[in-house]
């Protein structure tokens, strides 16, 4: 499938228990694991322990049985996607595990701009036109009721794989797997949409013998991909799919991925969850934003390296693209957003904000202003958005309160996307803000800066410490990276650094003479009264730094008090 070497054995390169610090173990305890069978379960996920029976899905062997009639009769399948990373992944990942199976699948990843989000019935028609007989859907698909009426119609069965939360109504298909349908009884339900996928690898795999059981270990580059991006809570399956897909990742030998890696300044052997979610994700989602999703997933199955650098390279063209266009709508919006500076949500909108970008743009506003806001892009007539919460507002909420508004829409308490008649933003402003007065005695406000782990002696920030962190990793949602909050520091040395003086860094001391070197990310407009001698307490992450071959402790800060 993805000529590895079958004698490698992924296990052997997981990270062995060792004594934990205190400071560790109290912290496990606030998150909930205790004990010593709880914590090493933690510590060590394991493949065949973790990871549930795939037949517990419903409809799973509806599935797998349908399939397997496609890879006998030799059918043309059709493999129907997302633009998001998880959806080119899941993409990516059934296009080649269908591949292994003698099949040659067709892939169809909608437009982000022209066709929108998911199913929709101009696509199962020119599926249709090339001779598709079965489609199967990855990260979408569990809304398409009418969609998937249209193709029982015309001869054209469905598969769909899901994890999106469950309508009312579901389609009528071949099968729906989606461990949150009502009743299902796979015990972890926050797959990402290329983890149900895999499971249905795994199932496919237990009736047909391929992959070679183990090889199908080496898919979950992909997995891992897809997961982080998706912002899925790292705990749980998640945790094992993506400690073990972090391993593959280190040495993948998908030419795409390893072009990608170069292009970005990214050292395979050193990869991490972050570098997953911040710096490959950005690169593999401009190509949806700026033009079209089948980039990335070309890049993800090419076996060209020539292909693969190019591929690369173009991401890499786009994601610059992205910054510059964000930055612009950011520093537009945020203006505009001055308007408004009483409304507690931010409701703004733009013809010339393209609609790829705005929910990053949604999410920066958010944080700077501390409110809530929506960001919307109007073309003929209609705006197309995102929202992204703050101060523990449960913004689909306010969305739904105001359903009436929308033409279409979708989300959680954190984020939304939508799309009204623009006549109706402000309406909307209105409706939300209304909304929030009503609920606001009973938000609980969350503080972002928040520390998990409080220290009055700074010496405990060592080597050991790192290293014992090190074991909880992969961070990311649902297992954040540990914040400290280290007092009674002294400013030794402070300086701004970056193309536009943007991030600070600085020379902290403790009393006892122990220097910290400390890097501030976007933090020096933050504090412009921060001097030389000044005592400080900060909330921080541990890091190392390597340069010029050697390592050191830094402390990555989050604020400054």
């Amino acid at each position: 499938m993805s000529g590895y070497d079958s004698s490698t054995n992924i296990d052997q390169t997981m990270v062995s228990t060792s004594e934990l610090p205190p400071l560790v173990r109290d912290l496990l305890r606030k998150r909930g694991i205790e004990g010593e069978e709880a914590i090493d379960r933690f510590l060590r996920p394991d493949y065949h322990r973790d990871l549930a029976d795939p037949f517990l899905m419903t409809d799973m062997t509806k599935a797998v049985e349908r399939l397997q009639r496609a890879i006998v009769a030799g059918e043309k399948v059709a493999v129907y996607g997302d633009y998001d990373i998880d959806g080119v992944s899941s993409t990516a990942l059934m296009v080649e595990v269908l591949e292994a199976h003698g099949l040659e699948p067709l892939s169809y990843i909608p437009d982000r701009y022209k066709e929108g989000y998911g199913v929709n019935q101009a696509a199962l028609e020119q599926l249709a036109a090339q001779g598709v007989t079965l489609v199967l859907t990855v990260d979408c698909g569990i809304t398409a009721v009418a969609e998937a009426a249209w193709a029982a119609e015309h001869g054209i069965d469905m598969v769909i794989t899901d994890h999106h939360e469950v309508p009312d109504q579901i389609p009528q298909a071949v099968a729906v797997v989606n461990p949150k349908r009502p009743g299902d009884e796979y015990p972890f339900k926050e797959l990402a949409g290329v983890g149900v996928a895999f499971a249905l690898v795994r199932a496919l795999q237990s009736r047909t013998g391929m992959p070679d059981v183990g090889q199908e270990k080496w898919l979950l580059d992909l997995v891992a991909l897809g997961t982080v991006c998706d912002v899925m809570p790292l705990v749980g399956e998640n945790r094992a799919l993506v400690k073990y897909g972090l391993v593959v990742l280190q040495k993948t030998k998908r030419v795409g991925l390893v072009a990608l890696m170069q292009s970005a300044g990214v050292e395979p052997e050193s990869l991490r969850a972050f570098q997953i979610g911040f710096v490959l994700g950005p690169r593999l989602n401009a190509a949806g934003r700026m033009e079209h999703a089948n980039f990335s997933l070309e890049l993800l199955l090419t076996k060209d390296p020539i292909v693969a650098q190019q591929l690369a390279f173009q991401l890499e063209e786009l994601n610059h693209q992205r910054q510059l266009e964000q930055q612009r709508i950011f520093e537009e919006a945020n203006a505009l957003a001055a308007d408004y500076a009483s409304d507690p949500v931010l409701v703004l909108a733009d013809s010339s904000w393209p609609a790829g970008v705005v929910g990053i743009v949604a999410s920066k506003l958010a944080e700077s202003w501390g409110k809530p806001a929506l960001v919307l892009e109007l073309r003929d007539g209609v705006a197309k958005g995102s929202g992204r919460s703050a101060g523990g507002y449960p913004l689909i909420d306010g969305i739904t309160a105001n359903a009436e508004l929308f033409d279409r829409f979708g989300g959680h308490a954190g984020a939304a996307g939508f799309t009204l008649p623009a006549d109706n933003i402000n309406l909307l402003r209105q409706g939300l803000n209304e909304h929030f007065l009503e609920v606001e005695p009973e938000l609980e406000v969350t503080n972002d800066r928040v520390a998990d782990i409080d220290l009055d002696d700074a010496n405990q920030l060592n080597w050991e410490l790192y290293h014992a962190l090190a074991q909880l990793e992969p961070f990311g949602q649902g297992n954040t990276q540990p914040v400290f909050e280290v007092r009674n520091l002294k400013v030794v040395s402070l300086d701004t650094i970056g193309k536009n003086q943007q991030h600070l860094k600085l020379r902290l001391a403790s009393p006892e003479g122990l220097i910290f070197e400390s890097v501030g990310f976007n933090l020096a407009q933050d504090y412009p009264n921060l001097r030389s001698g000044q005592e400080v307490a900060v909330h921080a992450l541990l890091e190392h730094n390597q340069y010029q071959g050697k390592s050191t402790l830094q402390l990555v800060l989050k604020g400054i008090q």
